[in-house]
């Protein structure tokens, strides 16, 4: 076993990214005589997976080869037919598996038909970093709500813009390409209402070097107040926009956004506003298993007090601002005391050029 051939599969997995959600990113090599003789990864949702892919793409016999994967080969049929079986027929005679398949259909059961057809099976290879790959899979199909990621921008003051709204640009240029990375990541991008009346942004993925997907876009509007002609709402736009409302909005502009051809979402009120936690459960019904939140301060606290959020990237820019009215990226009420602080763990610090990315993930209260 090579280890460097499973580092080869998670970097063709990665090639998927933006393109195969909800589905897990995946990629296969083959070896055989100690060198690869195919490589496949899966490209799109409904697609091949990877393993066909890299059956496809074969330059030689794969009878007697050694198969490294970087999820669970699957067991049941779906878009496609079982990759264990096609495993099994082509005469692979080693596999070597990154990480077991969450999903509760599958978890186990491609291993179990490639053991009882007497194929040598390792697993556990770079485990922590295909489940670091897949981490808005494993959320998304063992809880069925989408991962959700708090990104935010600010000044090293801790502003997120000036006292009179004026926020552009807080970051540079190389800091907002990456956030357009994250977008065509996501299955979902979601603002609240304050934002579109500050910013009227369009919401959509905009990358120089590649097309990017756009996200299905999600406004938090307890009132149904968007005006109907903001940029969010533009027919032109890729993708579809869905407005997150309550029993406060006014059935006409439901009705008014719906012959749009808008979707509304109208959950439960809770605190005078949206019940998220409902939300998120409602999208996940629809396939969003990623959510990118790039809220205001008071939509950020909620997510964070609502417990939704699963992740947060901060960007932070070398430039002071100052005044008390500016806003901070955390609004809300606050914690009344510093123990009940939202605590993160797994921190990764990156820079884009002069600006500083701070990322980690939500420590989940008990």
């Amino acid at each position: 076993m090579n280890v460097n051939y499973m580092k080869r599969a998670l970097e063709l997995a990665k090639l998927g990214i933006g393109y195969v959600n909800p589905n897990p990113l995946v990629g296969a090599v083959i070896v055989k005589d100690g060198k690869i003789i195919s490589e496949g990864y899966h490209q799109f949702y409904g697609g091949p997976h990877a393993e066909i892919n890299a059956f496809k793409n074969t330059i030689e016999d794969v009878k007697g080869a050694t198969m490294y994967v970087t999820l669970e080969p699957c067991s049941h049929y779906g878009k496609t037919p079982p990759c264990a079986q096609e495993i099994v027929k082509k005469g692979i005679s080693k596999v070597v598996i990154a990480m077991r398949d969450p999903n509760p259909i599958v978890s186990g059961k491609g291993i179990k038909i490639l053991k009882e057809n007497k194929i040598e099976v390792i697993y556990g290879v770079l485990e922590e970093e295909a489940k670091k790959l897949n981490e808005i899979f494993i959320k998304y199909i063992t809880e069925k709500v989408p991962f959700c990621i708090l990104k935010t921008a600010m000044t090293l003051d801790g502003k997120i813009a000036c006292y009179t709204g004026d926020s552009k640009w807080i970051t540079n240029e190389f800091s907002r390409k990456y956030v357009h990375e994250l977008r065509h990541r996501v299955s979902g991008i979601m603002v609240g209402i304050e934002t579109v009346f500050m910013d009227n942004p369009r919401l959509t993925t905009r990358l120089k070097d590649k097309k990017g997907n756009s996200p299905i876009r999600i406004v938090v509007d307890s009132k149904a107040r968007i005006p109907l002609d903001s940029n969010v709402l533009n027919k032109d736009l890729e993708g579809n926009t869905i407005i997150a409302t309550t029993e406060f909005a006014q059935e006409n502009k439901i009705k008014s956004l719906k012959e749009m051809g808008l979707d509304v979402i109208v959950t439960p009120i809770k605190d005078n506003k949206v019940d998220l936690n409902y939300l998120m459960k409602e999208l996940g019904k629809i396939n969003i298993d990623s959510v990118l939140l790039e809220g205001g301060s008071t939509l950020n606290y909620s997510a964070l007090n609502e417990g939704i959020v699963d992740k947060v990237i901060f960007f932070i820019a070398p430039k002071i601002l100052g005044g008390i009215n500016a806003k901070t990226p955390v609004g809300g009420q606050g914690k009344e005391y510093v123990k009940d602080a939202f605590k993160l763990y797994d921190l990764k610090m990156s820079r884009f050029e002069e600006d500083f990315m701070i990322q980690g993930y939500i420590r989940k209260r008990e």
